[in-house]
């Protein structure tokens, strides 16, 4: 079901499914809620599964010009309280599980796990920041279209790029249909985010995280061998994806979800 809330001065959109345990799924940046919707059904056989689409993306309005990590944590609160959710799992991809690290920060109490999915706990590097300042001129430029048909492709594993054509071709659509505002305002959010490695460390709520092997954009090694997860942190290394593990193996995806569910939660 698609479903929208006011917030502020814009809107909110989201969708909604199955019943039960709430989980929701947070997209990354040049995504949209609709990079879930082949995700979404094994687990809606199980969970209420509700999809947001993050401020400046899809369905979502834009508020301001700097789409902070803890503002679109703000903007997951907003939708629970409008659905009555009292607690819910967070699977945030990428830039979504930056906004979800926020959420735990500022909600611990609303969150029973989350999920780290293809994501880390760390601010940016100098390198990092100087790449993103300079995608920024390229939209700022008008350019916004030659940015997506590059870093769409380097999301999916250098292996998978040709079983996975279409699927690419569908991301493309999707980070298309994104404004030149929303990128911006997302590109700023990210590069003024702080580390919360002690956030994730403290281990005040239980955390999966799925890594993939070939991923381009965040190297599994580095992240796995820079952090001390806490007692109830568990982490999951998919051997043949890149930063799209729940395209590029989404029912092993779906199983590790779910066996952390049973085994942390149930």
């Amino acid at each position: 079901m698609i479903k929208s809330i006011n917030y502020l001065q814009g809107n909110i959109g989201y969708y909604d499914r199955g019943e039960g345990d709430v989980i929701i799924l947070l997209h990354g940046y040049l995504e949209s809620s609709e990079v879930w919707e082949n995700f979404i059904p094994g687990l809606a056989e199980s969970f209420r599964v509700i999809s947001i689409d993050l401020p400046g993306h899809g369905r979502s309005g834009l508020f301001g010009d700097n789409h902070s990590m803890d503002f679109m944590a703000d903007t997951v609160m907003a939708v629970m309280n409008n659905e009555g959710i009292e607690k819910a799992m967070l699977i945030g991809h990428s830039m979504g599980g930056y906004v979800s690290l926020a959420f735990i920060e500022k909600y611990p109490s609303r969150i029973y796990a989350y999920c780290l999915f293809h994501s880390h706990p760390f601010a940016d590097t100098d390198e990092i920041i100087a790449n993103r300042k300079r995608e920024k001129r390229v939209v700022e430029s008008g350019k916004k279209d030659v940015i997506y048909p590059v870093n769409i492709p380097r999301m999916f594993a250098d292996c998978n790029t040709e079983k996975y054509y279409k699927e690419m071709e569908h991301h493309k659509e999707i980070a298309s249909e994104i404004s030149a505002d929303g990128i911006i305002v997302a590109l700023n959010g990210m590069i003024s985010r702080p580390s919360r490695i002690k956030v994730l460390e403290k281990g005040d709520v239980p955390l999966l995280m799925i890594l993939g092997k070939h991923d381009n954009y965040i190297p599994f090694g580095e992240v796995r061998d820079n952090i001390k997860l806490p007692f109830n942190a568990e982490i999951i290394v998919l051997e043949k994806s890149g930063h799209l593990g729940f395209v590029e193996e989404k029912e092993k995806s779906q199983e590790a979800v779910i066996s952390f569910y049973n085994k942390h939660l149930k």
